[in-house]
């Protein structure tokens, strides 16, 4: 989206989402949104239907070349001997 898009707040509280907006992100009418509070903006985010789904693969970049099974067992080792400590 290249332009701005703005909406008013009706004295019930509520806003209307602008076509481009619905359509860019495939939202129709019953859909629920994620409201989130960032640095003084409000961000609308779709709700996922499958969190599992919507998560699968994500930051897969920071695990390449990353043995996670020795990573776990290190982990795991940490923690057992800070327990100790």
């Amino acid at each position: 989206m290249t332009e701005a898009l703005t909406v008013k707040v009706s004295n019930r509280y509520q806003i209307a989402l602008p076509s481009l907006a619905r359509k860019e992100l495939n939202i129709h009418a019953g859909d629920r949104l994620l409201v989130d509070i960032q640095d003084g903006m409000i961000i609308l985010l779709p709700q996922p239907q499958d969190y599992v789904e919507y998560l699968t693969g994500l930051h897969k970049d920071i695990w390449q070349n990353i043995n996670t099974t020795t990573y776990l067992q290190q982990e795991r080792e940490a923690w057992s001997t800070s327990n100790n400590d």
